[in-house]
Parts: structure tokens; sequence; C-alpha cells
């Protein structure tokens, strides 16, 4: 597969404001220090979503610079609750990149992320481009190879999560890494709509939830997001993890735990947190 481009850099008239480059670099610093820094909202213009995905993309501009390696892309913001109390009505997304992706049995070290949540997902693999502005459940299906199970640890530099939707999407969608279950499964005969989803901390439940509480079926999120992107002019491609978005509430994780999602007719996905840098448990 060809190496997906890098988003052109930007020109005269699209050169970051002052304000984008001062939200994207205390983010950045919050990332590097790790130390979580006070909400960027107040750097930027009140709810205004295109300039906060104008901080995220300069954050992906200057990953893709660093030699970072973007792979697919993550949903947010699925649930109709969430979406109310942050006083939207769509979903958000953010970048996902090679060395976010966790494998399974590798714990993740102590300190490497800020303040750490799990939730339990439906991830698609896509084996085709989804270039249509209108793209429909049916493109998805006929573009997807297979799903799995997956755990997608989020994280937010902004401190006590204390976020509005502007923060959030500056912040790369609060995103931090992912495990992708083992098991490969065809859409074939597979209603993603139906399947449960039971997410346990060490050995007890934490969360639970259904295909349909991600904006209906995560068929459904990633229409919207497929949609999204080629109307940006970066749309989806083949070879692209897609993270639909949680079927469930988020948990909060903490050195020592160990999270398993089980998601019917996709099998299990599994994350542990090393109580040292090292990453041993």
């Amino acid at each position: 597969m060809p190496e997906r481009p890098a988003p052109s850099g930007p020109t005269p008239e699209s050169a970051p404001s002052p304000a984008v480059v001062a939200a994207a670099d205390a983010l950045a610093e919050a990332a590097a220090r790790a130390t979580a820094c006070p909400p960027v909202r107040t750097l930027l213009p009140s709810d205004d979503l295109t300039t906060a995905y104008a901080v995220q993309q300069l954050g992906v501009r200057r990953a893709l610079a660093r030699g970072r390696r973007l792979t697919g892309r993550k949903i947010g913001l699925t649930s109709p609750a969430v979406q109310r109390q942050l006083g939207v009505d769509q979903p958000d997304f953010g970048a996902l990149f090679a060395d976010m992706a966790v494998p399974e049995g590798t714990p993740v070290p102590a300190g490497l992320l800020l303040q750490p949540k799990v939730e339990a997902e439906v991830a698609l693999v896509l084996d085709r481009d989804l270039p249509h502005t209108d793209c429909t459940v049916a493109d998805v299906m006929a573009a997807t190879g297979f799903c799995l199970a997956a755990l997608e640890i989020v994280d937010s530099r902004i401190s006590g999560w204390d976020i509005s939707i502007v923060d959030t999407v500056a912040d790369n969608a609060s995103s931090g890494l992912y495990v992708l279950g083992s098991r490969p499964v065809p859409l074939t005969g597979l209603d993603l709509r139906a399947v449960t989803m039971t997410l346990t901390r060490n050995g007890e439940p934490a969360s639970a939830g259904t295909g349909a509480d991600c904006l209906g079926s995560p068929l459904n999120a990633a229409a919207w997001l497929a949609s999204t992107l080629a109307a940006a002019g970066d749309p989806l491609r083949a070879g692209d993890v897609v993270l639909t978005g949680a079927l469930g509430p988020m948990v909060p994780a903490a050195p020592g735990d160990v999270f398993e999602a089980r998601i019917s007719a996709l099998g299990s996905a599994g994350a542990e947190f090393a109580m040292t840098a090292e990453g041993a448990r």
C-alpha cells in the first residue's frame, strides 16, 4: 500500500493564526513535560470548531514532520449524553499514529500518559479508500476488510479533564493509545448494532454497552467520519484503522490496573498498566 501523503503545507493565506500556534504550543509543552495545562479554549474563539481543528491539524503536521506515521483516525463524542454535556450535536475525530498502538500483553508504562481513561470500541480496518463526501453505511461496509474488538486509552493534556468541545478537538480528540484485539472478523453476516460489550477492571465489571450506543451503530459513526474527512480533502484510505467510538462509559485507569473488553462476536481486547515507567507490573 502506498504511504499516505502528508497534508499539504500551509500557504501564506492559510498559515496558522497566533492563537492556533499558542494553543498547539501549550498542548505540545504539556505532553513533553508530562504536566497538564490549563484549558486552551481561553486562547481560542468561543465554540469555534474550525479553529479547534486548525490546532489539531497543526499538531498533526508537526508530528508528521518529526517522523511519526499516520495510521488512521478515531471518532469521539459518539454518545448522545456526552454530546449534550458538551453542547454539540455531532461527533469529533482525531488522528491515530503508529506509536499509539500498544500490542496486547505489553504493559503501558507508568507516567506515559497524564490522565488515562479506558473505553471499549469496535475498530474497523479498511481495505479500500473512502473518497466520497456523501459516504454511506454501504460504502463503509464494502470498504471494510475486517473489524476487531479494541480498547482506546484516552488522555487529556488539559488539567483535570476540564474540557469543552474546543479543548478536546484541539487536543487531538483527547487521544492517547489504543489496543487492538487479535481476532479479525469480517462484516459479512455481522450486525454491529447488536453487539454487546462488557469492560472489566481488575476482574470487576466497570462499563457496559451495545453497538447501538455508538450513534446507533459503529458503521454510522464511520460513515460520518469518512464523509467529513473526504470533504476536508484528507479521505480515509485502505489500511487505515478506524476507532469508531465508545460503546459504554470510559473508566479511569491507574498503575497496576488490568482491563479487558469483551465484545460479542468480536472477541476481546486487553490492556494492563504498569506500576513503573519501565513497564513491569
